[in-house]
């Protein structure tokens, strides 16, 4: 009995998922775009993660305790960018993205234009929501987080951070598109370099800020579709031309 509930489950949680995709194909379809179903993770990390420490220790004044594991003897070593976890991983920028896949499992998906569709936003915070996005010879990581920046009051935050340098991103624009129930809502800016804390980007405020009712207006079902659009920015274009 056992066996049959877990393989029950199991089949009904694959016909939810594939329920969902087909919603959304049949929804974007008519535009030529890739669907990837995004399912919620609860965060592991939300203890003071290094970037947050240091952030807090210099506002103070004073520097965090040097250990010998946080020695970094390679000036060209990063830590791991994935949000959701307290990863003790470094490693150069040309292996971030193999790290993200293999170690922590996240998806990559290829197009010029693709929609990021997230389920079960119903669910409290904190949740994230992430994709790895392929486009233009690049990668870029999508973070959708539903976060209380006040107490009682969840808001939906989402960024789009190049794995890369800073001058690199700034050569790039993002556009993320809702579009339902005859509205629609864009934000257009340029991606930050995934060297930068994706926490320092989301408490600034500098992304797609959404409050939970207007989620709401967007979302089907307890899924929220958000079309992504990667262009080169018209500076970097410019300049090729000449």
């Amino acid at each position: 009995m056992l066996f049959f509930t877990q393989c029950f489950g199991a089949v009904l949680d694959l016909i939810h998922l594939r329920f969902q995709h087909y919603k959304a194909k049949r929804v974007f379809s008519a535009a030529g775009q890739l669907v990837c179903v995004v399912n919620p993770t609860y965060s592991l990390k939300y203890a003071p993660t290094r970037c947050a420490a240091v952030q807090a220790s210099t506002e103070q004044g004073t520097l965090p305790p040097c250990h010998h594991h946080e020695v970094v003897h390679d000036p060209q070593l990063v830590p791991c960018t994935c949000p959701l976890f307290s990863c003790p991983w470094e490693g150069h920028l040309e292996v971030v993205v193999s790290h993200l896949r293999q170690t922590h499992r996240i998806n990559i998906l290829q197009g010029a234009e693709i929609v990021f569709l997230a389920t079960d936003m119903h669910l409290p915070a904190p949740t994230d929501w992430i994709i790895m996005h392929s486009c233009l010879g690049h990668q870029f990581l999508l973070v959708l987080r539903k976060q209380e920046k006040y107490e009682g009051h969840p808001q939906f935050f989402a960024t789009m951070m190049l794995i890369g340098t800073p001058t690199q991103a700034n050569n790039f624009t993002y556009r993320l598109e809702l579009n339902r129930n005859q509205r629609r809502l864009k934000w257009e800016a340029t991606p930050r370099s995934i060297l930068e804390c994706v926490d320092s980007v989301i408490s600034d405020g500098d992304c797609l800020v959404l409050n939970t009712s207007l989620a709401q207006l967007f979302s089907d079902n307890g899924s929220l579709a958000i079309g992504i659009a990667i262009t080169t920015s018209k500076v970097h274009s410019s300049e090729a031309e000449m």
